[in-house]
């Protein structure tokens, strides 16, 4: 059996770079749409650079909160043309 926590790090794995994703439609494509806070926290506690969690965004499109710094998080996503 798969862990919630997995389920969500291949969705965010799978985000094309120069593309992003909010919390909710992450929670939405793990098949539990109100987990939205979930995931952030999930997110949060990543700290493994192949799940590119900077690509995960609010629903109002501001970058939200980062575990290196939502610096960082905003400039990854410049470089990578998603803002």
């Amino acid at each position: 059996m798969t862990s919630f926590s997995d389920v969500i790090y291949e969705i965010v794995r799978n985000i094309p770079k120069g593309q992003t994703m909010t919390y909710k439609e992450v929670a939405e494509a793990a098949g539990r749409p109100k987990a939205y806070r979930a995931v952030g926290n999930i997110l949060n506690k990543n700290y493994d650079p192949d799940i590119p969690c900077h690509r995960v965004v609010r629903s109002d499109g501001t970058p939200g909160g980062y575990n290196r710094g939502t610096t960082t998080k905003t400039k990854r996503l410049s470089e990578e043309g998603a803002l």
